[in-house]
């Protein structure tokens, strides 16, 4: 019993060091933060709180819609034609911006409606929320993060908020025993019930993925820590979770999760595995009342999406399918550069049997008893292709509808930067594209594969490759909104808003374009217009000052030597003297930057420190 004691303390001793560590960490943290003139996240979130008391009455104004964001969420009412869009955030480049706003979008009507309601949670973005029909009807949100503007410091929520959309009041619902502070996680709802899976915390000291699961009793209000038997996911954030109400069960799919392989070297996981939370079958010998839960891993087949993170995905009623949108695949180049690889793929997922479809639009049907066929060319008609290629005469016909064709190949974009997009205005403003022909279009086709190119691009329209869009499905009709991708170092975050019919499937509906001028961009750490601003800066901490005893304008408390680098190997190539000694290097472009009063992502400061190293070594 002696022992047990022992080993119980000793635990708790370690657990003890452990928090006062962190408390020593998170002190010197906010004394480094107040000398760049920075405040404690913490204290920026109470003060929003305390200025959201100051309001006392819901103020609803029609006018434009969200600005570029993403990782917000987008949920359909439960009983009106509207979808709500809630918080997200969005990078500049110099600047992160976190939003708590709320929107209504009203489908009928094409109009959108901001509504500030006092109470509301603090700004948060990879939060997530849900809609359910309990009591005029509700909208429940989970958790999330908060950055600084720099990006020096983070905050997790675990914290759960209710929407009362009958009454439009916020109400934040605190129940013990729930899921702790996270984002990135995935939220269902289910038989009155809310499930959360996955997600990850992140200090910047430490990071930690998690595949927990937690349901939430829409009756009570009380949480439950689920133990499901059976072999489940890994620990992950960022998946698709899909509920399936008729067989009462939740699919996971996909998901992305990373571990420390040594010191600041992480190294990161794209899932493509399935699973399937399903209710265990109750023994009749037994009183117990309890649900209990298993995992079972779910077999796929079809045409399978290529790994990637940041996909999203919506159930799509009735037929117990799901359709999803984009992603990213990250390349990794020389060990440590990171390319990112973003797709615009359209998929559906059978949820009884797993199986997966790449989804692509088909060229239009007519009925052709109502045409003929002709040869080749026909000067004094409009011709169109058949499903076979064929030239065929026109006559007109309203009830020619475009069908979705399943196709066995994977889906391919459409580029539209050579500016060959047509815009069509329809009723309450909604605008529908499609692509003019920039070559030979169907009034100046010689040939039956003239005909078939420009009659191809016409119907190919597509929206462009994104992560992290909000998809929703409302009424037969799938919905995505905004998203981010980047263009080399550049992050782009979308504003573009898009709907299709999913029992005609004839083509994208563009609610609101892609618009340039709203993805603003700055250079990371650069201010002045004349150029790389702070990139010349740490460029010339690389530079041999041998020649510039002159220049008077140099700043001696700037230069950074390496005299004290590990020493190099005869014949040694300089990758292999970094991958030796790129703990060194890393501290050292570590310093360059903090000397500039400027912070660096994981990935871009190893990347730095491979550039330092080899402009060291070529002296």
């Amino acid at each position: 019993m002696g022992k047990k004691n022992k080993k119980e303390k000793k635990g708790q001793g370690k657990a003890k060091t452990d928090q006062k560590a962190e408390k020593k960490a998170e002190k010197r943290s906010k004394k480094e933060l107040a000398e760049r003139g920075e405040e404690d996240i913490e204290k920026l979130i109470a003060e929003f709180q305390e200025k959201d008391k100051a309001k006392v009455q819901v103020i609803e104004e029609k006018g434009p819609p969200p600005s570029p964001r993403c990782n917000l969420s987008m949920v359909p009412h439960t009983e009106r034609e509207e979808l709500l869009l809630f918080g997200g955030e969005y990078f500049t480049g110099n600047k992160m911006y976190v939003y708590n706003d709320l929107f209504l979008y009203q489908i009928r009507k094409n109009e959108w409606t901001k509504v500030s309601i006092p109470n509301a949670p603090p700004p948060r973005s990879a939060h997530q929320a849900v809609c359910v029909a309990h009591q005029g009807g509700q909208m429940w949100v989970f958790g999330g993060e908060f950055s600084s503007h720099s990006q020096n410091q983070f905050y997790h929520y675990k914290d759960l908020w209710l929407l009362h959309l009958r009454d439009k009041q916020w109400e934040q619902v605190k129940s013990p025993g729930g899921p702790s502070a996270r984002s990135g996680h995935r939220m269902a709802a289910l038989k009155k019930q809310l499930f959360v899976f996955g997600g990850f915390h992140d200090n910047a000291r430490d990071f930690k993925y998690f595949n927990d699961v937690y349901s939430f009793d829409l009756e009570t209000y009380t949480w439950s820590a689920l133990s499901p038997s059976g072999t489940g996911p890994v620990p992950r954030s960022g998946c698709v979770l899909l509920p399936v109400q008729e067989t009462a069960r939740i699919i996971v799919y996909g998901g992305y999760s990373k571990e420390k392989v040594k010191r600041d070297v992480d190294k990161g996981t794209m899932h493509t595995d399935m699973f399937a939370l399903v209710q265990e079958k109750k023994r009749e010998d037994t009183a117990e009342s309890t649900t209990k839960w298993k995992w079972q891993p779910v077999k796929q087949s079809g045409a399978r999406p290529t790994p990637r993170s940041g996909m999203s995905g919506t159930v799509v009623a009735p037929g117990n399918k799901a359709l999803l949108f984009g992603g990213v695949f990250d390349q990794e180049d020389d060990d440590e550069d990171l390319e990112g690889n973003f797709f615009n793929e359209f998929w559906s997922l059978d949820l009884n049997k797993g199986k997966w479809f790449p989804v692509d639009l088909k060229n239009k049907k007519v009925d052709k008893k109502k045409r003929r066929k002709i040869k080749k060319t026909d000067e004094e008609g409009g011709m169109e292709i058949d499903g076979n290629g064929d030239l065929e005469e026109v006559e007109d016909d309203e009830e020619n509808d475009e069908e979705m064709e399943i196709a066995q190949e994977g889906v391919e974009g459409l580029d539209l930067s050579d500016g060959s997009s047509q815009v069509q205005k329809t009723n309450d403003d909604i605008f529908k594209v499609t692509v003019a022909p920039s070559a030979a279009g169907p009034e100046m086709a010689t040939s039956s594969s003239d005909v078939a190119t420009a009659f191809a691009a016409e119907e190919k329209f597509w929206p462009s490759a994104r992560m992290n869009t909000s998809v929703a499905f409302k009424d037969g009709n799938f919905f995505m909104y905004g998203g981010v991708f980047e263009e080399g170092d550049k992050q782009v975050t979308l504003a573009d808003f898009y709907s299709l019919d999913t029992n005609k499937m004839d083509t994208w509906t563009v609610i609101i374009g892609e618009d340039k001028k709203l993805q603003e961009w700055q250079d990371p750490g650069s201010s002045d217009e004349e150029g790389e601003g702070a990139k010349a800066s740490r460029k010339r901490h690389l530079e041999d000052d041998g020649d510039d005893d002159d220049d008077e304008d140099s700043d001696e408390s700037m230069e950074i030597t390496f005299d004290d680098a590990p020493s190099r190997i005869d014949g040694e190539s300089t990758s292999d003297y970094f991958a030796r000694s790129q703990d060194y290097w890393i501290k050292k472009a570590k310093e360059i930057y903090e000397e500039e009063g400027e912070t660096i992502s994981d990935r871009r400061l190893l990347r730095f420190a491979k550039e330092v190293c080899e402009e060291a070594c070529d002296r």
